[in-house]
């Protein structure tokens, strides 16, 4: 019998867990979140981007666990606040982190940019390593535009505001089937998952 590959996900964000356990959704890995790791520490997000904040999660939670691990970190960048929020989305309105307050946030700051200067990315940064160190890194994005309110009651973050352009509506309204076949992180994952299949440590 092959024994599964192990991975775990640093992250302790249950939202953000259960959205990357439907992506990895796969027979061959056998998946763990911090939860399982008890003492894991709190990795201080201060990195000058996603990618070296992914990188550090990765490479802190793989040596204490000792497992191969996934680092992700991800955030909204809206063109017309040149970026902002950036790596700081999910405490964009301080702490603690809160979505709603978050989104009441950047709909004021953007109450007078008109609907075609709206334009928005959703970025993620995924990053691999084992205790060893770091493996690889990758990045995927996503681009759409902010709207005026908040609309439909899936998914998490800016979903409720993030319009996709092709079908007119929110990642809220259109729901994680569509949004896991789009989204910034879903094309993360899909880029370093060749990485995670190959890796030949079973621990």
């Amino acid at each position: 019998m092959i024994k599964k590959k192990e991975l775990v996900i640093a992250t302790k964000n249950r939202k953000k867990l259960r959205e990357i356990r439907q992506l990895l959704n796969n027979s061959k890995i056998k998946l763990y979140c911090l939860e399982d790791f008890p003492g894991a520490p709190n990795v201080r997000e201060n990195g000058k981007n996603f990618a070296e904040n992914a990188a550090k999660k990765a490479s802190v939670l793989a040596r204490f666990t000792g497992k191969l691990t996934l680092g992700e970190d991800s955030g909204l960048e809206v063109m017309a606040l040149k970026g902002a929020p950036g790596i700081y989305s999910s405490r964009f309105s301080g702490w603690p982190k809160d979505d709603e307050r978050n989104n009441r946030k950047l709909l004021r700051m953007l109450k007078n940019v008109p609907f075609p200067k709206r334009k928005a990315a959703y970025k993620c940064a995924a990053a691999l390593a084992d205790k060893n160190g770091l493996i690889k890194v990758v990045e995927g994005a996503c681009s759409g535009i902010i709207g005026f309110e908040p609309k439909g009651r899936h998914g998490f973050g800016y979903d409720p505001l993030f319009i996709i352009p092709k079908h007119k509506k929110t990642f809220a309204e259109l729901g994680e089937r569509i949004k896991h076949m789009m989204s910034h992180r879903a094309k993360a994952l899909q880029k370093i998952m060749p990485a995670i299949l190959a890796y030949k440590n079973n621990q």
